[in-house]
């Protein structure tokens, strides 16, 4: 299994970036496809029509989610942590992925740039 973590920066307020993160509604701006999602510890969450999903495992509001993400038939889930902080009107986003199969880590790498944390920030700068 892999891990990687990533950084970005968001010239935006901390409060977009963690709506982005939660909200169903501006998750579907962003993402292009319908989402289920929750800031509720315990919620279930769906994204890309139900490709990934798993459930919320800790929710500190702008500042931490942690989730287990399944995709497709993984024996046991990989964990996600998004810790944001704000300066100036500028929130970075640590990005933490953990426990994913070998075969799938870098698409996943290259995924949270290009169609996840990389959306979310062209949405948010415009």
């Amino acid at each position: 299994m892999k891990s990687f973590k990533q950084n970005y920066l968001i010239k935006a307020p901390v409060e977009k970036v963690w709506q982005a993160l939660v909200a169903p509604k501006i998750i579907e701006q962003w993402s292009g496809s319908k989402a289920v999602m929750s800031d509720q510890v315990g919620a279930k969450f769906e994204l890309w029509d139900g490709d990934m999903f798993g459930t919320n495992a800790e929710v500190i509001a702008n500042k931490k989610l942690v989730q287990d993400w399944f995709g497709g038939d993984w024996p046991e889930p990989s964990k996600v942590t998004f810790n944001l902080s704000e300066k100036d009107g500028v929130t970075e986003v640590e990005l933490v992925h953990e426990n994913l199969p070998d075969k799938e880590a870098s698409d996943f790498e290259s995924g949270w740039r290009n169609y996840y944390l990389g959306s979310i920030k062209k949405m948010l700068e415009g």
